[in-house]
Formats: C-alpha cells, sequence, structure tokens
C-alpha cells in the first residue's frame, strides 16, 4: 500500500471516528434533556393534581342581621288634578317642579256655557221669588177672610198650597244658582295639597273636559315629597321579624356610601298567596329633598335572628340527596363534609343551627365533586407548593 492511499485511511477513519463521538454526544444530550424534561412533567402534573382551595371561618349571627329588598320611592301623597267644569284652558301658574300650597292656584278655565246657566238659574229664581212672594200675600188675605168666615176652608188650604208650591220652587230655583255658582269656581283648578308638580299635561287654548273618564283629560300631577313612602314585599320567612316602628336603611346604587333613614309604618299582617310575600310601606324623611319620587332603591331590614347560630356564605353549600352539607377541612388538609341544619336565610348568607364549630375552615365555592376524605391544598399555600415543582 502507498503512502498515499494510507493517508486516505487514515483521514478516513478519523473522520468516521469523528461523526461517530457527535452522534455519541448527541445522543447523550437528548437523553439528559428527555431524562429533565420528564422530571418537570412529573413535578408540574404532581402540582397540577392538587385541589387548591381557598376555606373561611363561620361568623357568629349576634342579636340581628339585615335583609336587602328592593323598593321604589313614591310621594306620601300623590294626585292627579282633573278638570271639574269643561271649558277652554285660560292660562296655567306652575309647572313641573314647582312648589305648591294648598288651594293655590295651577290653572283657569273659561266655560261661557256655564256662566250663560248661571244667568239663567238666577233670572229663573227672581222668577219663582217673585211668584213666591204673590202667593205668600194671596194666601195671607184669604187667611184673613177665613177668620170673618167669607171663604170656605177648602178655598183657604189651596191657597196655601199654592204657597208651599212656589216657596218649593224658589228653593229649587236657590239650589240650582248655588249648584251653578260651584260649578263656576271649579274653572279655577287648585292644588289638593301642600306638594310638588309632577306633570302638567295641558297648555293655553287645549280644550278641557270634565272628570276623569271617557274623554277627561288629566291637567296636572301633584306628589307630596316630604316624606317619601316606599313599598316592600318581604318573603314569609322573614315576615314574623318586621314590626312596625323598625327603624331601616335606604340606599342607591348611583349614591355609594350615602345612606337614609327610615322607618316601619304599618304592614299588611297577612301573606299574599300568590306571592308568599307580605307587603310592608316605610316612610322616609325627605327634608332637604335628596330623594326623588320614583327611584329605584335598597332597603336593608333588621331581622332578629337565633344569637347562638352561626352564619356562613351560601356559596359554602353542597346540596346533596341527604341534605345541605359543607366541605371543612381539617389540619391535615383532608376533607370532610358535615351535614348542616340551616336556619334564617338571608340572601347572600344564611344560618347554620348545628353541625359546624366556630373554629371549622369551611371551603369557599367547593366544586361538585369534592368527595369525603379529598385532600386538598390551601391557596395560600399554593405559591410555595407551585414553586417547588419549576424546573430550574
Amino acid at each position: 500500500m502507498s503512502d498515499e492511499s494510507a493517508r486516505i485511511l487514515k483521514r478516513t477513519r478519523l473522520a468516521v471516528g469523528a461523526i461517530l463521538a457527535v452522534l455519541l454526544l448527541g445522543g447523550a444530550a437528548v437523553l439528559v434533556m428527555r431524562s429533565f424534561q420528564a422530571h418537570a412533567l412529573e413535578s408540574a402534573t404532581a402540582v397540577h393534581a392538587r385541589q387548591f382551595v381557598t376555606t373561611i371561618r363561620p361568623q357568629t349571627g349576634g342579636d340581628s342581621m339585615s335583609v336587602t329588598l328592593p323598593g321604589t320611592l313614591q310621594g306620601f301623597i300623590e294626585a292627579t288634578v282633573y278638570a271639574r267644569s269643561s271649558g277652554y284652558l285660560v292660562r296655567w301658574t306652575k309647572d313641573i317642579g314647582a312648589s305648591v300650597a294648598k288651594g293655590e292656584l295651577l290653572a283657569e278655565i273659561t266655560a261661557p256655557e256655564i256662566d250663560q246657566q248661571l244667568y239663567q238659574a238666577q233670572a229663573a229664581r227672581a222668577q219663582a221669588a217673585s211668584s213666591a212672594a204673590l202667593a205668600k200675600s194671596t194666601a195671607e188675605r184669604w187667611q184673613n177672610l177665613r177668620e170673618k168666615d167669607a171663604v170656605t176652608q177648602q178655598d183657604l188650604d189651596e191657597r196655601l198650597s199654592t204657597y208651599n208650591q212656589a216657596q218649593a220652587n224658589l228653593n229649587a230655583a236657590e239650589a240650582n244658582v248655588e249648584r251653578l255658582r260651584n260649578l263656576q269656581g271649579f274653572n279655577k283648578v287648585v292644588a289638593p295639597f301642600d306638594g310638588v308638580v309632577t306633570r302638567r299635561d295641558v297648555d293655553v287654548g287645549d280644550l278641557i273636559d270634565a272628570g276623569n273618564g271617557g274623554a277627561g283629560k288629566a291637567l296636572f300631577s301633584v306628589a307630596q315629597v316630604d316624606p317619601l313612602r316606599l313599598y316592600v314585599y318581604v318573603p314569609q320567612a322573614y315576615a314574623r321579624e318586621v314590626k312596625v316602628g323598625d327603624a331601616v336603611a335606604v340606599t342607591m346604587a348611583e349614591r355609594p356610601g350615602e345612606q337614609y333613614r327610615g322607618t316601619i309604618a304599618r304592614t299588611a299582617r297577612a301573606i299574599d298567596t300568590a306571592t308568599r310575600t307580605m307587603q310592608v310601606e316605610i316612610r322616609v324623611p325627605n327634608p332637604t329633598g335628596a330623594l326623588i319620587a320614583g327611584s329605584y332603591v335598597q332597603v336593608e331590614l333588621p331581622i332578629k335572628t337565633n344569637a347562638s347560630a352561626l352564619v356562613i356564605p351560601t356559596n359554602v353549600l353542597l346540596f346533596r340527596p341527604e341534605g345541605p352539607r359543607v366541605a371543612v377541612v381539617d389540619d391535615g388538609g383532608r376533607v370532610h363534609l358535615k351535614l348542616v341544619k340551616l336556619g334564617t336565610d338571608f340572601g347572600n348568607s344564611v344560618a347554620v343551627l348545628n353541625g359546624v364549630g366556630v373554629d371549622d375552615r369551611i371551603v369557599l365555592n367547593p366544586a361538585d365533586s369534592l368527595a369525603d376524605g379529598d385532600v386538598v391544598t390551601l391557596a395560600d399555600s399554593r405559591s410555595a407548593a407551585s414553586g417547588e415543582g419549576e424546573p430550574r
């Protein structure tokens, strides 16, 4: 073999050896990376397999809790004002938002027909008065003649009857005049009580029809806004705990942080069989006018509770066929499903009469799959637990 062939063979062997070394190193690196990845996957799987939960402790109920119910503010007195006489609106003196006193003029109507009827009735009264005066004098003369026995008793009775009839006609005519005068007085539309004009539905020149039915049209709406009142409908479960004179808190969503005080004025003292609720009227003072009639509000009613009962949020309950349960976590992180007896429902919370203690840690928002004996991790330990499994 020549020197040139030996050198080529030697170079070939070196190249093959280098390639094999590179392949071996690459394979070793792949195996090492796979090992690290498998370890990281195993650690991550172990971390994600844990059930992380948030827990709370029951709170003591105290003497009372509050139940929040919706309601709508109304004027203490509200009235829709209609016309009592028909005619044309000459003028109006109060617009929406105006404060009015009882008897203050709101609008004026012209009614020529009533004026003419009054003139006619006055003339008829004068005619009846004249007839009554003649009948009276005639009856007096016949009375004197009867005393002299110049006329019969029947003739006298006829004259007295004529006088009585004329006097009755005069009384009827006077009553008709008074009626038309009163009706003419309704040409001036006045406020029925102290309050605020909340609506004006007419303008100058409108034809006004009397009454509140058929073609009758409302002229104004007036409301007394101090105090205000509102009605709430208390569920049957709380109806016995609502007492007249109890103070309540009234709030509005658009005014966070502001609270207004009210007092329960009266209750229906009966449960509506359709809704299973009791109507309650609340009186709310409004001396500054900060509250507006018609506003949607929330009312917090004080409800007496059993002082020994504990209160828990409703989002800790698990409803199972055997009854409501809560998931309690012991010191070892193991779950125990405890059967509880529920008391008064306050909406977002509920009283628990037995089944849990004040030191129990109860799982918030438990999963339906949570079972007795499961091991869980508290949420406040999650960061430390997840750090242990991260690859470095």
